[in-house]
């Protein structure tokens, strides 16, 4: 894969949900780059985190849910290219920006004698107030207490009112006596706080030497930060303001300076930490809640550059409108709820078309009818007005493809498109977006339990487990030659596989709770195969090969040497006989 571009990078990302009072942790720092024009399957059981992984690509997560960590960079030269005009507002803005900067760049000077400050004040703090780990105590104490308390009042709204009434009450006293057990456990924390200020305060010696040492390094401090900005600040400050203003120009102009407010903000932080604002890490990570936007060229009329798309921090509904549909884009699982049923097929594309690509209604119906023809549609310009109802469920998902596909998205996401289809119209769906594929040239993300359909239409697989990828490689590597135990018991699980007479594997015992941190490997309550260290130390991703990689200690050169199980041994000889394995290998 080193000759291709990769088109999406995903970087230590990390998925909570807030669920019932408490925190939820569907995906457990996943990092994975997707390839242009390649095919990857995402791989696992239900609950894994397939679906919320790939959501997150289009903005998609539920309300509850939030990326609370990582990157999901998206290389669109289309997309990222960006300009401005300079109009006689935006250069005063850009000024006033720049000017602002400048009267900053003074704390730069004063930044180690801040630090010091910042630590003398963290000590005195640390004094005052809990450690880190009898606040975690406490924090957990009190939410455990919530969510008890959270549970009993849903289950006493499931009581009837009339028949019920001893056990509504009963509950009621339980939750009031939960109340007591919270407002206890709050008051105890705030009686240590309050003891270790005492303390504090009762120590003279100790303070008469902060007071002293703090006038000090104030003194030292407001000594440095009164240099003036050098001619070097004052053309990086420029630079800076320039890139404010391409980053934000795509807003109206009330956002446009909220948001140059808060980069403002920011970069004074961070001049007064001694960071250097003209670093383009620094700005990436400065210009977080916009996008950083990097100046190329400008001219007299405009500003010309490059932004740097973070899709785990877009939030602007704009933003998502040129994304989602435009550029990623998605096929679900069941036609029938993708497409709106009192509407007909024909406006359904071409109302997609004419939001998208801005063209006329007459344009958008031959583009629609065209699509409809690509997709395998038989007298598109007579059901170009029929009703979904009309259509059989392999023609409704036809539908669905070519609605997704009527933009020429980079990246087409299917989720489980073929699980509500039957096994011969499965073949036909898998082998049009194979197809369409060749001509379009966009990734497919495609989602699966099914590891049969993988065979048919991945180039690479990722197989998921308890929110993380727990297997990475071609589709040759993870079928022939896997190395973890749960794709062993995956693939033991086709029911392909069983002999006769003999009863269809299932992986023994559930999912893990995603509410409680997991401690070692999360395969490990499941897997016939544990060792001790599975249940201790999280294992590395260990390499197998320079696409094939692996999360499990049993690829651990000190680990004992095991035997897949039985019924894959000879998996590929299985496999031909089932699955045209031969055609997809010519395409790896």
């Amino acid at each position: 894969m080193e000759d291709k571009k990769v088109l999406l990078s995903v970087k230590d990302m990390e998925v909570k949900f807030r669920v019932r009072g408490r925190i939820l942790t569907a995906i457990r720092g996943i990092s994975l780059d997707i390839y242009e024009n390649e095919s990857i399957a995402i791989v696992g059981e239900s609950g894994s985190g397939k679906s919320v992984f790939t959501k997150t690509f289009a903005g998609m997560l539920e309300t509850n849910g939030f990326i609370s960590k990582g990157d999901i960079i998206f290389n669109d030269d289309d997309l990222a290219d960006t300009s401005v005009k300079l109009t006689g507002i935006a250069k005063q803005m850009i000024a006033n920006t720049t000017n602002k900067l400048n009267s900053y760049s003074s704390l730069e000077f004063g930044a180690d004698t801040y630090k010091e400050i910042l630590n003398l004040e963290s000590e005195r703090k640390l004094k005052e107030t809990l450690s880190d780990e009898q606040d975690l105590e406490f924090t957990k104490k009190i939410e455990d207490l919530k969510f008890k308390k959270t549970e009993l009042f849903n289950l006493k709204q499931t009581y009837d009112t009339k028949s019920e009434k001893d056990k509504i009450k009963e509950a009621e006293k339980e939750i009031d006596a939960y109340e007591d057990k919270i407002k206890a456990v709050v008051a105890e924390k705030e009686a240590l706080i309050k003891k270790h200020k005492e303390e504090v305060n009762a120590d003279t010696a100790y303070l008469a030497e902060y007071d002293k040492k703090h006038s000090e390094l104030q003194a030292k401090y407001d000594k440095e930060i009164s240099s003036k900005c050098t001619e070097e600040q004052a053309k990086r400050n420029e630079i800076v303001a320039k890139e404010m203003y391409l980053a934000t120009g795509r807003f109206g102009y009330r956002k446009r300076i909220k948001s140059i407010n808060g980069l403002l903000k920011a970069c004074k932080e961070a001049m007064r930490m001694g960071e250097d604002i003209g670093s383009k890490d620094v700005k990436i990570k400065l210009f977080d809640s916009v996008m950083y936007c990097e100046l190329l060229d400008e001219t007299p009329e405009k500003l010309h550059g490059r932004s740097y798309i973070n899709l785990a921090r877009v939030t602007h509904p704009g933003d998502w409108g040129q994304i989602r549909g435009k550029k990623i884009a998605t096929v679900f699982q069941d036609p029938m709820t993708s497409l709106n049923p009192i509407i007909t097929i024909g406006k359904q594309i071409s109302s997609i078309i004419m939001k998208h690509q801005g063209c006329s209604e007459v344009e958008a119906r031959q583009r629609a009818i065209e699509i409809m023809h690509k997709v395998g549609i038989p007298n598109a310009e007579k059901r170009y007005d029929d009703y979904p109802f009309q259509y059989s469920g392999g023609m409704r998902q036809r539908i669905v493809i070519a609605i997704a596909l009527s933009c020429q998205p980079k990246i087409l996401i299917c989720d489980e498109p073929t699980t509500a289809l039957d096994v011969t119209i499965q073949a036909q769906i898998l082998r049009l977006l194979k197809d369409l594929q060749k001509e379009y040239g966009y990734t497919i993300v495609f989602i699966t339990h099914d590891l049969g359909v993988v065979a048919n239409i991945a180039d690479r697989v990722a197989v998921i487990y308890g929110g993380q990828i727990v297997e990475l490689g071609n589709v040759e590597e993870v079928f022939y030659d896997s190395r973890h135990p749960y794709t062993w018991a995956l693939l033991s699980s086709l029911p392909q596989l069983a002999q006769k007479d003999t009863e269809l594997y299932s992986i023994a015992g559930t999912p893990p709770s995603l509410y409680n941190k997991i401690v070692g490997d999360a395969f490990a309550p499941r897997n016939p195969y544990c060792l001790k260290i599975d249940t201790i130390e999280e294992p590395p991703m260990f390499k197998v090969t320079d696409t094939h990689y692996a999360k499990t200690w049993l690829l651990d050169p000190r680990a004992p040497k095991i035997e897949k199980p039985e019924i894959i041994r000879n998996i590929h000889e299985k496999f031909l006989n089932v699955y045209n394995i031969t055609e997809v290998s010519e395409n790896v």
